[in-house]
């Protein structure tokens, strides 16, 4: 981080009165060898220039990366808010959609499930869509693929169901206990084992993959709250501040 600042640091030195007859692109050794002594000597007398350049950085990338999200979001609507696979809870009719990319195997996923129910069910015009985004190694991945095998066997609520019981597994999701997991709901865990490995659990987590790689999202979890793309764990008052924000906006 600290060496683009510098280099905009120095290139900024380069143009004031003292460095306005340097050519920073064609300098010959000793021009170089001043050059950098000054900018030492600079830096030297005010550190604190090295923290603004570096914030003003940092600011500009956020800009950047916003800007980025916001031609991802916009070039991959379909796919990120009405897939035709993912689960879609909340009020299918709602002025605003939150769509939650997701692994079982994720602390902060566990923390936020029951903040995002919270948000869901106090606001009531919110349309929650859940991407089965299984990233933490194999153990999420076999989860994922029990999820989805279940809603496509057993329908949505069984879906829901079974998503809620992953999210609070402690041990491995061996076939036993995936087994008993079913059996919990009564549900036809032949089936659903069977399920796993189909073509269309396969092309659901690829293709939410992709829709991540599209919006460069390495992480979990991860909201899209309207036109908003927010990385991260975020508090159920800070969600509120966002749908509202959205709706003001909207």
């Amino acid at each position: 981080m600290l060496k683009p600042a510098l280099t905009a640091l120095a290139l900024t030195l380069a143009g004031s009165a003292t460095a306005q007859t340097i050519d920073v692109t064609d300098m010959s050794e000793a021009e170089r060898g001043a050059f950098r002594a000054e900018v030492r000597a600079y830096l030297m007398d005010n550190p604190e220039v090295i923290i603004e350049a570096v914030n003003a950085l940092e600011a500009r990338q956020a800009e950047q990366e916003a800007a980025a999200a916001e031609q991802a979001l916009t070039a991959n609507s379909d796919a990120i808010f009405n897939d035709g696979m993912s689960w879609v809870g909340g009020n299918p009719e709602g002025d605003i959609t939150v769509v939650e990319f997701m692994d079982y195997r994720c602390g902060y996923c566990r923390r936020a499930k029951d903040e995002v129910e919270a948000l869901v069910a106090g606001d009531g015009n919110i349309r929650f869509v859940l991407k089965e985004f299984p990233i933490l190694g194999e153990a999420s991945v076999i989860m994922s693929r029990f999820a989805i095998a279940t809603g496509n066997v057993a329908g949505e609520a069984a879906y829901k169901q079974v998503h809620d019981a992953l999210m609070e597994m402690t041990s491995e999701p061996s076939e036993a206990a995936l087994r008993r997991l079913a059996g919990g709901f009564d549900l036809d865990a032949d089936a659903i084992l069977a399920e796993m490995n189909s073509e269309a659990v396969t092309r659901q987590i690829a293709e939410t993959r992709q829709v991540a790689e599209q919006l460069a999202i390495r992480g979990t979890p991860t909201f899209v709250m309207g036109d908003q793309l927010v990385r991260g764990y975020v508090s159920l008052e800070e969600m509120q501040e966002i749908v509202a924000a959205e709706r003001q906006e909207g």
